[in-house]
Parts: structure tokens; C-alpha cells; sequence
């Protein structure tokens, strides 16, 4: 089973710079997009794809956020909202299968000087919350633009970054306390000591330099992990500020 998942920064804006010919490539079970930035009505033909159905959330705020999912198989059931959060900004799309939960997720941007660092907390807890409810009930696929880099080895520059939005001590805690929860980060458990990351300032020639953040994930439930073959990042691809990341597993084995 081949999953993906890629903040495309606007889809219509993407869907100009190879986002169509990747989705084919990939073939992937479900692709997941974050940051979508777009209302259902604008969703054009051109990225409706033959033999998956699609699932879109939308922000309230035209132009803003925005998540959604192609599957290739229709789940049992799904939902777009999470326990305690009624921001309407579209973030969250929890698809349900017979042997797993899938999530994908925008988590909050707690914007320059942490302005919205106390309702990025809020909701970290509140998503916590509903992954270990559906945990209870099944293994959890959890992905998407976490906006954490957890580790100095994810990202470029720690030091300078302590107290900046994304590598705040207070976001880090956050993944820390969601994986002791139950979770683990796929690509970390994988490849504990290597360097790669999922996004890039457009400012400074960030990629070009490769002075980037690893803040785009695959968390499995901990069950789960012994059937993940492989958390990959496509790093050689553009189309956006972030690259897609991709999990490939043996769901039945």
C-alpha cells in the first residue's frame, strides 16, 4: 500500500508546475494535500482523477488552509472535524478502513513571535485527543503538515530557531507528548540519523542551500510500525515549498 501525502501551497498554483503528472506517477492508495487553499467549486476537472474518490474540506475563509484526500478505495465512513474545534479553517479529514484509521492533517501555523502559539496548543490537544479515541478502536495513519520540526536533526539552523514558530519548545513537547501517546514518527524510526527535509523558506535561495525543516510526516500507531516498509521524502521534487512525503506498507501482512 503506497500512500503520500504534499502541502502543494495552493493547488490551483501547482497543478501549473507538475502536480497532475506526480499523482499519476505515484499511483499512490491515498494522496493526501494540505494547504489547498481553495473552495469545492473551484476543484477543476483537470484534477478530479479517474478511479479515486476525492474528499475536501475547506476553510470558511476563501483562499485560506484547506485539506483533501484522493482514495482509491471508498471508506467505510468520514469526517471532518475534530472534538473541541469549531475555527471552520478545514483542517482535518479522518477517513476510516477495516484495518486502519487515516488522518490527514494542516496543524496550525503559530504565525511570527508565537501570536497564535496558545491556539495551536489548544488544538494539539484536541487532535491528540481524537487520534488516541480512534486508536482505541483501531491503528491510526496519521499525516500532513505538522508544522513541528521535532528534532535539531530536522532542522538546518536550530539554534537560531528556539523560539521561533515551528521549533518552539512548547511545539516540540507537543510531538513529543503525541508519540509517547502511542505513535511514532515513520521516518525517524526508519532512518534515525539522517538529514532530510520536507520544506523550505522561499526566501534566501533556502533550497537551493538545502537550509530546510523536516515538518511534514507519516505517525503510525506503534502496532503499525512493524508493517511500514519503507517513509520516504521527495526531496527532488517541486511544485510548492514543502515536497510530498510518501509510506509504503504491508497493511495485510
Amino acid at each position: 500500500m503506497k500512500l503520500i501525502s504534499w502541502n502543494v501551497n495552493g493547488l490551483r498554483a501547482c497543478a501549473k508546475k507538475g502536480f497532475p503528472e506526480f499523482f499519476r506517477e505515484c499511483d499512490a492508495d491515498l494522496f493526501a494535500l494540505q494547504e489547498t487553499k481553495m473552495q469545492p467549486e473551484q476543484l477543476e476537472d483537470a484534477l478530479k482523477f479517474e478511479g479515486y474518490h476525492l474528499y475536501m474540506n475547506s476553510a470558511e475563509r476563501k483562499g485560506y488552509s484547506g485539506t483533501l484526500v484522493y482514495a482509491k478505495q471508498e471508506p467505510l465512513s468520514v469526517s471532518y472535524e475534530i472534538e473541541g474545534d469549531v475555527s471552520r479553517e478545514g483542517r482535518v479529514i479522518t477517513l476510516e478502513y477495516p484495518e486502519f484509521y487515516f488522518v490527514c492533517a494542516y496543524v496550525p501555523n503559530s504565525k511570527e513571535g508565537l501570536l497564535r502559539l496558545p491556539y495551536r496548543m489548544e488544538w494539539e490537544d484536541m487532535l491528540r485527543a481524537h487520534l488516541k479515541k480512534l486508536d482505541e478502536k483501531k491503528p491510526v495513519i496519521y499525516t500532513g503538515d505538522l508544522n513541528v520540526a521535532h528534532e535539531e536533526i530536522d532542522i538546518k539552523n536550530p539554534d537560531t530557531n528556539h523560539k521561533n514558530a515551528g521549533f518552539s519548545d512548547e511545539e516540540r513537547a507537543k510531538f513529543t507528548e503525541l508519540l509517547a501517546a502511542g505513535f511514532s514518527d515513520s521516518f525517524r524510526e526508519l532512518y534515525p540519523d539522517t538529514v532530510k527535509y520536507s520544506w523550505w523558506s522561499y526566501r534566501f535561495n533556502a533550497r537551493k542551500n538545502n537550509t530546510g525543516w523536516r515538518i511534514d510526516y507519516f505517525v503510525v500507531s506503534d502496532r503499525l510500525m512493524p508493517k511500514v516498509k519503507d517513509s520516504m521524502i521527495f526531496d527532488d521534487v517541486f511544485g510548492s515549498d514543502h515536497c510530498p512525503v510518501g509510506l509504503i506498507m504491508d497493511i495485510q501482512g
